[in-house]
């Protein structure tokens, strides 16, 4: 890795907090314990730590709890100072199957356990951001604030935020805040690339400045679609393919998309970069983005995404209308 790798990349802070965040990040969902184990995830961890990522993403959910323990385990083999990495988790699902009060929650219980669980996991005395996975419907809103701001006082986590929610169920959670004295969310984490679009752009749109709203977004690269790799279907070594993933079949060999896909690697071509790259580039572009989550399964892939880098400057206002033209 070359040694100006790191000071190439950009930092942001999370929304209006004080946390700064770098543009491109790394996340385990899908690749931790089900394309690598703990060799291959250090060496991708210390790839993107290596190109200037300081903040990794994770999830309670992700392969049943073992990606938070090949994330602990690595980070405590790699060394790592604590203050040099942002590290997040998120709770929803919950691992313990069937039992009450610990599956599709986001109660008090639930959510008091399932740190201790993931910290356990983590091999750390605190993650600096935990989110809300997904919304709960059956929780009142106040109880989860509640136990979110509990969390972060007790020194368990430093901020929090949602995953997936309504812009009314992130105000309402602010609002709550607000109005009892505790700590508020500070970042949602959207699904955000060129083929989902509408709540980044239009639905959050007001929380930005009201609320003061940062996002941490995911698939940037929309499972990979805008890689270009599935042009002639699904390689056996892809997302796509893995046990478990066929729900992702359909999106990936859509015909329209793909075309869209096609239309896109003539502006890669003159930009001298990847689709990928591409695709990346264009998600951090977006002011609004605090930073775009990555993911690879091999340490190659994480030096190929972060070159992304190197095309922000490129995104002229014209070059990203043309864009914007392919993709509508």
């Amino acid at each position: 890795m070359p040694s100006d790798a790191k000071k190439k990349m950009q930092y942001r802070r999370l929304g209006h907090s004080g946390l700064q965040v770098s543009v491109l990040s790394f996340g385990s969902w899908v690749t931790f314990d089900n394309q690598m184990k703990d060799d291959l995830a250090l060496e991708t961890m210390q790839a993107a730590y290596d190109s200037g990522s300081n903040f990794f993403d994770n999830a309670e959910v992700y392969a049943g709890g073992e990606s938070e323990a090949i994330m602990g385990r690595v980070i405590e083999q790699l060394g790592w100072q604590r203050h040099t990495y942002v590290l997040s988790t998120k709770f929803y699902w919950g691992i313990h199957g069937r039992t009450p009060n610990m599956q599709n929650t986001l109660n008090r219980k639930y959510l008091m356990q399932a740190i201790d669980g993931s910290l356990e996991r983590l091999r750390l005395d605190f993650v600096d951001i935990a989110y809300c996975h997904r919304p709960d419907p059956h929780t009142p809103i106040e109880e989860t604030v509640w136990a979110m701001s509990d969390m972060i006082s007790a020194g368990k986590a430093l901020y929090w935020g949602t995953s997936e929610w309504s812009a009314d169920e992130i105000r309402a959670a602010w609002e709550i805040a607000e109005r009892h004295h505790l700590h508020k969310p500070v970042v949602e984490q959207p699904q955000y690339n060129m083929f989902a679009r509408r709540r980044v752009e239009q639905e959050y749109a007001r929380l930005y400045d009201d609320i003061g709203l940062g996002t941490t977004i995911w698939s940037p690269l929309a499972s990979g679609l805008l890689t270009g790799k599935y042009a002639n279907g699904i390689p056996e070594d892809s997302r796509g393919a893995l046990p478990g993933h066929g729900w992702l079949a359909e999106r990936l060999t859509d015909p329209v998309q793909i075309q869209k896909v096609e239309n896109l690697r003539p502006i890669a071509t003159e930009l001298d970069c990847s689709l990928a790259q591409l695709a990346i580039a264009w998600c951090a572009a977006n002011p609004r983005v605090s930073t775009v989550i990555t993911g690879a399964s091999r340490p190659s892939q994480v030096v190929e995404n972060f070159a992304a880098i190197d095309v922000l400057d490129a995104l002229t206002p014209d070059v990203m209308e043309r864009i914007g033209a392919v993709i509508a």
